[in-house]
């Protein structure tokens, strides 16, 4: 028998393009000066339209922001190459990414409704741990 933490939920027909997904990016590496890592973080949130929270702590972090993609492969494939396609511009630390999860938007609506939200009580912008 199997159960499921979350069942199915019945799906809509939604524009191929439009889509939204939500994205949970974990991040880990060497130990970075703490205002170097938020200001990197405030710099990428600065230039991923779609930027919801960052939390930080010196050697690890955790974004969740909204990707819009065609299915979930497209999203969690963009996903995958946003800290790399921003450490530079955004001057991020070379961390790697450590787990990844990608919801769609009907998911994560069931989940905060169920009280399986957001952890933090800050939504919006970046925080320290």
């Amino acid at each position: 028998m199997v159960h499921r933490l979350f069942p199915p939920l019945a799906r809509t027909e939604e524009p191929e393009a439009g889509r939204l997904w939500h994205v949970v990016l974990s991040l880990a590496g060497e130990v970075t000066p703490l205002p170097v890592l938020r200001a990197g973080l405030e710099r990428l949130a600065h230039d991923h339209s779609f930027f919801l929270t960052a939390r930080y702590a010196a050697d690890h972090a955790e974004i969740r922001y909204w990707e819009q993609a065609r299915d979930l492969h497209d999203a969690a494939a963009i996903a995958l190459r946003l800290w790399g396609e921003h450490k530079v511009t955004a001057k991020l630390p070379p961390w790697e990414i450590v787990g990844l999860e990608v919801v769609d938007r009907a998911t994560y609506h069931q989940r905060v409704a169920e009280g399986f939200g957001e952890p933090t009580g800050q939504l919006g912008g970046v925080h320290p741990y």
